[in-house]
């Protein structure tokens, strides 16, 4: 290598030219850029050699100069289409003849930038660089579209997402769409933190993030973690702040597939046949619906009348859904595929499309309403001495609310005797099952609402309209039960086995009430489903079912099913075996939804109780969860929420004390109370 040689070499990737100046020992050369740099470079770090003058690195600027009119890009197409069809290779200097007409130092050097820049015509072989197929070009022009189109969708984006992040009105494109999606799948993963237990870090280590979101999550600066997916989904307004993952990290689908709002719009236009021909007409009796203001779906309703051999009859009329769908058609199957209507604080989510489950399918007042109707007869005691089940018609009299019954039973109405009549045989009622071994457990019940963010909590009332409901509820479900067993019908049965209550003067050690009754609690199996009739322990019932809400609970639906094949002399749509495997999917399902329910009202209680931090709640110690380290679950009266706690000091069950929330964080399913003393509460007080 001769002092004055131009090569040009590598810097961190950017072409650079220099003179060689000295040797740097045995193998290495000195070499000056056009900046007065030295670069200490072996031979093999030469890109390309300017042969035939000797330069200074003064000259290098001029030189350059002289190239840049041969840097034309476009001129490689003509070259390669010459040389394509022979597909010989060709040097710099070949290139430049071909190109320029001329081979000296600048052309030359052009040529070697044009071929060693070029990603679509040519591949360097050696020293020299040989054409492409024309099909490799089609596929490598093909594949810079597709990258430019990337590069170009990413910049869109990128500008939507600053948009959106300034508060303005964006109209996100599918592919956007796409990236976001990805993201809420990713941020879902936070609902783990409550089902597993998992802190923000070891969630973020045992769930990587996948390629789009590691791209999506990086283009925008942002840490690619389920928690920092999450805060981009809120900031971009994507996402509540409130997100329900719970919700999200489920199976439960929100919206209606298309096809099933189309039919549930047909059916309401076009009302199928009714099966039922047979219907007992009902509308001359007075029909009272009773549910709570905000109910929609009013699927249950409720008689009383004088027989002429001197006996009352009551009657609980059941909404009749199946009038408008059959087993395994459309409507069926996606609400098999829901199992219930999911009740949340924000609102619900129905089991059929409202189009049909607050209209038709609901027994609406002042119209004439499809129903299957229980009429039942009670002897004094309170037993079922005489029933009978009929699809038929009713109307409506009175859509009353809970408070309306109260009020009415309270005064003591004239006009509407028979509320006071089915009040009176629910009292009846209740006695007879607490006689056959029912076991009554009193837990005050929270009842959240979110509506416009604003968050309510309210203790259920124990009130006598919602146990007058409730034992006619169980009244229907206990005949419907008895009419398949007699019958010998597959019907999906529910029972509760027997539990074993600690000893009654174990209990009485117990203070009275919410202990005792939490005490009790924990002592109840979970009910238990079955295609046969089995004793429900809790209810003081020999069998038992589910029959009274068939617009908002599967299982209740295809009790309908088969109870109304049968009465119409058909043989019931499913057998044993078919009704056993749907009920096992069924039961799968609204296991997940009564999971998210119960997760998601801890989330509200918990965002409640973060934005009351300086409120004192009276709360009572029911039971200990872990009493070697002092950890209980108290009550917090005035809200009916049940929650953990850990005491410093040593408390007793039942005891009663003041405290305030010191931290309550939802999303981490994080609540800490600390004990306020008597005077810090009168001081707060003040």
């Amino acid at each position: 290598m001769e002092k004055g040689t131009l090569v040009e070499f590598r810097v961190q990737g950017d072409r650079r030219l220099g003179v060689v100046d000295r040797p740097d020992g045995k193998t290495r050369w000195f070499v000056v850029d056009e900046r007065g740099q030295s670069h200490s470079l072996a031979p093999r770090q030469f890109t390309y050699t300017v042969n035939g003058n000797t330069y200074k690195s003064s000259d290098i600027e001029n030189f350059l100069e002289e190239v840049k009119p041969y840097l034309d890009p476009s001129s490689l197409e003509v070259a390669w289409e010459l040389l394509v069809e022979d597909g010989e290779t060709v040097t710099p200097s070949q290139m430049a003849n071909l190109l320029f007409s001329e081979s000296n130092s600048a052309p030359s050097y052009a040529a070697h930038c044009l071929l060693s820049d070029d990603k679509l015509y040519f591949k360097q072989k050696g020293d020299a660089y040989e054409p492409r197929t024309a099909a490799q070009v089609a596929e490598r022009k093909h594949q810079i579209e597709v990258e430019a189109l990337k590069a170009r969708g990413q910049q869109e984006f990128l500008t939507r997402v600053e948009q959106a992040l300034q508060g303005e009105a964006v109209e996100w494109q599918r592919h956007d769409r796409q990236r976001l999606e990805a993201l809420e799948k990713y941020a879902t993963l936070l609902a783990d933190i409550v089902k597993v237990g998992l802190n923000y870090d070891s969630l973020a280590r045992a769930y990587p993030p996948s390629a789009p979101v590691l791209e999506t999550m990086n283009m925008l600066g942002r840490s690619a973690t389920p928690q920092g997916a999450f805060q981009l989904l809120v900031d971009l307004g994507w996402w509540s702040v409130n997100e329900n993952l719970f919700l999200r990290r489920s199976s439960i689908p929100i919206q209606f597939p298309s096809k099933v709002l189309e039919v549930a719009q047909q059916r309401l236009d076009f009302p199928p046949t009714d099966l039922d021909t047979n219907r007992l007409d009902l509308t001359h009796l007075k029909v009272y619906t009773v549910d709570d203001e905000s109910t929609t779906e009013i699927d249950d309703g409720l008689s009383w009348e004088l027989v002429p051999d001197g006996r009352e009859r009551l009657w609980v009329h059941i909404a009749d859904p199946t009038r408008y769908l059959a087993p395994e058609d459309d409507l069926d199957l996606e609400a098999r595929k829901r199992g219930s209507t999911v009740y949340l604080p924000t609102g619900m989510i129905p089991m059929f499309p409202e189009l049909l489950a607050t209209g038709p399918m609901s027994l609406v007042q002042g119209k004439v309403c499809c129903a299957l109707s229980f009429g039942i007869v009670l002897d004094e005691a309170g037993a079922v001495a005489d029933f009978t089940i009929h699809p038929s018609l009713i109307k409506p009299t009175y859509r009353l609310t809970y408070e309306d019954v109260d009020e009415m039973l309270e005064l003591g109405v004239q006009a509407e005797p028979e509320i006071a009549a089915i009040a009176t045989w629910a009292t009846k009622r209740k006695s007879w099952r607490y006689n056959q071994g029912a076991i009554s457990i009193n837990m005050p019940e929270a009842m959240i609402k979110v509506k416009n963010d604003d968050i309510s909590i309210d203790i259920l009332d124990d009130s006598r309209s919602r146990h007058l409901v409730a034992e006619m509820m169980i009244l229907a479900g206990e005949v419907a039960a008895r009419y398949g067993q007699v019958h010998n019908i597959p019907l999906p049965f529910r029972g509760q086995p027997q539990p074993e209550l600690p000893p009654e003067d174990e209990l009485l050690l117990l203070p009275a009430g919410f202990v005792r009754a939490c005490a009790m609690r924990r002592c109840m199996p979970k009910s238990e489903m079955s295609i046969t009739p089995v004793r429900h322990a809790g209810l003081g019932l020999d069998t038992y079912t589910q029959a009274t809400s068939p617009i908002r609970r599967y299982s209740d639906l295809l009790t309908h099913f088969q109870l109304k094949a049968h009465l119409r002399g058909e043989v019931p749509p499913f057998t044993a075996e078919e009704l056993k495997e749907v009920m096992m999917t069924v039961t799968s399902t609204t296991q997940e939804l009564t999971m998210v329910e119960r997760q998601t009202n801890r989330y509200w209680a918990l965002e409640y109780l973060r934005r009351h931090p300086e409120e004192i709640w009276q709360v009572t110690v029911l039971m200990w969860l872990r009493e070697d380290s002092n950890l209980a679950l108290i009550l917090l009266e005035d809200l009916g929420l049940q929650l953990p706690m850990v005491f410093k000091r040593s408390v007793r069950l039942g005891e009663q004390i003041l405290v305030k929330v010191s931290i309550s964080d939802p999303q981490k399913d994080v609540i800490q109370f600390q004990e306020i003393i008597y005077q810090e509460a009168q001081t707060a007080a003040n």
